[in-house]
């Protein structure tokens, strides 16, 4: 089915012209002015952003954590993604302790499969590497995972010790791979929650109290040194505070290669959320937890000038009543992580954008483009262009609406509550097409379970995204060249 799309303003991470789009199949065939063409579909886009699909590059679907499941699936979350504008996500596999990493590869597909309302890849979330079972990484590699999370928190879980991260990271390196590290000192979190709880204090505020930003910024440090000594590129996910984007900035200035997102959580929620009354502030019981509000400005100029690279949601829903309800009478029991995969273009439009924070083609940067060349799909993902895949989002910058879990045009995420409860925003959006494909209609979901594809993706992209990979310049290790798919 052709799709041909008039009088529309293409906004890409560059570009900024008006301009109309025709797509014979999936991809983009041409871009010109008044084109005279047939077509099965013709939306006419006049007032209206034409920009590539939205890729979210940290979520977390049908994931078991805390004794529970997240409770969005690759159904419920795929279409909450799509009527957000997003197009592509990529969700985590988990490796669980002693286990093989392909088995859990095999899990997460049979878990995804023939489900997913737009396109995805994997993340391998690595618990443990030993030598012998390194080979895997190159097998996870060859089957399109290019990219693996490591955790310094949640010890006898999920944590990895400085060792093991090394290892990883080296293979990592010699792969042309990428590790996304979760960056904080668990181990002196843990003592900190300890004491809290010896001390009668239980309401959801200690997880925020027990989590001090110092301890992410020495995650962030460490990380970035063991990548810097392993010569491998390292991507720090879900930056919260000033104090760890100083630390990222240290290493980037030393031309060590690395990126970092930060979530609109961080940008647009602070500490002062988790004095809301009774149990309510749970929502907000995430990690990293929110922080002081100044913390904001200074992650705002992080993404301004480059030292950030990407806006991803870590959405990772669970409901208040009977999910949350777990850690009543404990703080660390009530399962980590709040929803957002729907309102993350409104709201980085809206308060971004709109609040003079960044410029319009930063937008389309840090919510598409540089994390489909960071995580190896640009420029099948990313941008307009011929030849690029046709996901594509007609965004209506004048639409106003209050985002709300009681507003069908703001929330279809299978979560009891929005974390962005009341928030005002002037910019939706519209039309949603994947691969050529109409999923979304004027705000209306036409799309089924099974339009999304697994994408394998390509090598790590840094070189061409951000800052880090231009401060190595023509000096870059041997694995930032082999990366980019040189000799």
């Amino acid at each position: 089915m052709s799709v041909l799309i008039k009088n529309g303003r293409v906004v890409t991470a560059i570009d900024d012209y008006k301009a109309d789009i025709y797509i014979g199949e999936s991809q983009v065939d041409v871009i010109g002015k008044t084109l005279v063409m047939e077509a099965d579909t013709v939306i006419d886009a006049t007032d209206k952003l034409v920009i590539p699909g939205g890729v979210d590059p940290h979520t977390h679907l049908e994931m078991p954590f805390g004794g529970t499941t997240t409770s969005d699936d690759f159904v419920t979350g795929t279409r909450a993604a799509a009527f957000g504008g997003t197009t592509t996500l990529i969700d985590f596999a988990i490796q669980f302790k002693g286990a093989s990493t392909l088995a859990a590869l095999d899990t997460w597909h049979s878990k995804a499969q023939g489900k997913t309302a737009i396109d995805y890849g994997f993340h391998m979330i690595i618990t443990d590497m030993p030598e012998s079972r390194l080979h895997e990484m190159r097998r996870l590699s060859d089957e399109g995972v290019t990219s693996y999370k490591m955790f310094m928190a949640y010890p006898g879980v999920l944590l990895s010790d400085d060792g093991t991260i090394f290892r990883t990271m080296r293979k990592a390196g010699e792969d042309g791979t990428l590790i996304c590290m979760h960056a904080e000192n668990g181990i002196v979190i843990d003592e900190l929650v300890q004491i809290a709880l010896k001390k009668g204090q239980i309401e959801p505020k200690y997880h925020a109290y027990t989590r001090p930003t110092r301890l992410e910024a020495e995650g962030v440090h460490r990380a970035l040194a063991i990548a810097e000594v392993a010569q491998a590129p390292c991507y720090i996910v879900h930056l919260s505070s000033y104090d760890a984007l100083e630390q990222l900035r240290a290493a980037q200035a030393r031309g060590v290669m690395a990126h970092a997102e930060t979530c609109p959580q961080y940008l647009l929620l602070d500490i002062g959320y988790y004095e809301q009354p009774g149990f309510d502030a749970a929502k907000y019981v995430l990690t990293p937890p929110l922080r002081e509000k100044w913390n904001q400005d200074e992650l705002w100029r992080g993404l301004r000038g480059d030292a950030l690279h990407a806006i991803s949601t870590d959405h990772c829903p669970f409901c208040l009543r009977e999910q949350k309800e777990i850690g009543r009478d404990d703080f660390s029991k009530i399962p980590n992580g709040g929803p957002g995969v729907e309102n993350r273009l409104s709201l980085i439009y809206h308060y971004g954008v709109g609040g003079g924070h960044i410029s319009i083609n930063r937008f389309v940067d840090l919510t598409s483009t540089a994390p489909a060349k960071i995580f190896g799909l640009f420029p099948k993902k990313g941008t307009i262009a011929v030849g690029s895949d046709a996901d594509i989002v007609i965004f209506d910058p004048n639409q106003e609406e209050t985002i709300s879990y009681y507003n069908a045009r703001t929330h279809h995420m299978n979560i009891d509550y929005n974390a962005y409860e009341g928030f005002k925003v002037k910019g939706m959006t519209e039309t949603v097409i994947l691969r050529g494909k109409v999923i979304i209609d004027r705000g209306e979901y036409v799309g089924q379970p099974g339009n999304g594809q697994f994408i394998k993706r390509g090598p790590y992209g840094g070189m061409y995204a951000g800052s880090a990979g231009k401060a190595a310049g023509s000096e870059a290790p041997a694995i930032e060249r082999k990366a980019a798919g040189f000799s």
